[in-house]
């Protein structure tokens, strides 16, 4: 039996991402999104990740009919069932791959020096991110690249801060090649390191808010009293998230590489979920995928680590 391996994947968002939580609240939008209880941060679910990235794997290989609980075709044949599973109707298959919680990472916001991303000393260290220290006072922040404060402080979002530090230098992990990938390089040079108290107000005053209204089909006109609000996490925020592959079918794993479609010949589960999450650039995760919303693009390839305690 293999040892579970876990990988670290880093995305960022083409368009606004909207997951709902299914239903309506009081205040200023009608639609809220997911966020974490304890932090109040947005975040995408894993469980809307692992079903947006089942779906497009299923497409990817040309076996839709797989996207849900009623797949064709046994683990050893089908790389959707071998990765994913299948319910009581696809002969109960557990799947290999657990996909967690995508997180912010970078999220951003407009400043008097434009564009930065802001985040904080422990998500940058979670992440796996070096060079960032914590502000001391609450109301104080430290400034990445060239980014320049003016002389009552550095005015980002509706906040007047205070500048404890400058030119500081943060650098992606070592692992894996996402300290070559322009955007991110782009998004560090501009980053702004904020305490932790308040960043999640700041993000969440950062959401992109949207209105939508019913339209009357025999009129074309809106409809009364039909107007809505919901909120999204905006373009370029940059998410990480994990997904541990632990492959239990042992022997049987010998048979996984029989498949192929359209030039794809997936060489085992890791195959499967980057083919699917690929395509997320295209298809989207989340609702309101047909107004504009959704799109996802991976950042650099993802990074690897065993766990040492595995069975061999």
């Amino acid at each position: 039996m293999m040892k579970p391996e876990k990988l670290r994947y880093l995305i960022m968002t083409i368009d606004p991402v909207h997951v709902g939580t299914g239903g309506y609240r009081l205040g200023r939008v009608d639609n809220a999104i997911v966020r974490e209880p304890g932090t109040n941060l947005p975040k995408i679910p894993g469980t809307s990740l692992h079903g947006a990235i089942r779906s497009a794997a299923s497409m990817r290989y040309g076996m839709p009919e797989s996207s849900g609980q009623r797949p064709q075709g046994t683990p050893a044949k089908n790389p959707i069932v071998y990765t994913f599973g299948a319910g009581e109707d696809g002969g109960f298959s557990s799947g290999v791959v657990s996909i967690y919680d995508a997180r912010i990472l970078l999220f951003p916001v407009a400043s008097h020096d434009g564009p930065v991303w802001i985040t904080t000393a422990p998500v940058l260290r979670e992440a796996g991110f070096t060079g960032g220290e914590a502000p001391s006072q609450q109301y104080s922040v430290l400034l990445a690249g060239t980014l320049q404060g003016i002389e009552t402080g550095f005015a980002v979002g509706w906040l007047m801060l205070n500048i404890e530090r400058q030119n500081i230098s943060l650098s992606a992990p070592s692992e894996g090649n996402w300290q070559d990938q322009p955007a991110l390089k782009e998004a560090l040079s501009r980053v702004v390191i904020v305490h932790e108290s308040l960043f999640s107000e700041m993000v969440n005053s950062g959401l992109e808010v949207r209105t939508s209204v019913a339209i009357k089909p025999e009129t074309g006109a809106a409809e009364d009293k039909a107007l809505f609000a919901y909120e999204a996490i905006p373009r370029a925020t940059f998410l990480f998230f994990d997904a541990v592959i632990d492959d239990y079918h042992g022997g049987q794993q010998v048979n996984f590489p029989n498949f192929e479609y359209d030039g794809l010949k997936p060489a085992g589960p890791a195959d499967v979920l980057s083919h699917g999450l690929d395509l997320l650039e295209y298809l989207g995760v989340g609702g309101m995928g047909t107004r504009g919303f959704g799109r996802i693009a991976v950042v650099g390839e993802p990074i690897s680590s065993k766990n040492p305690g595995g069975a061999a």
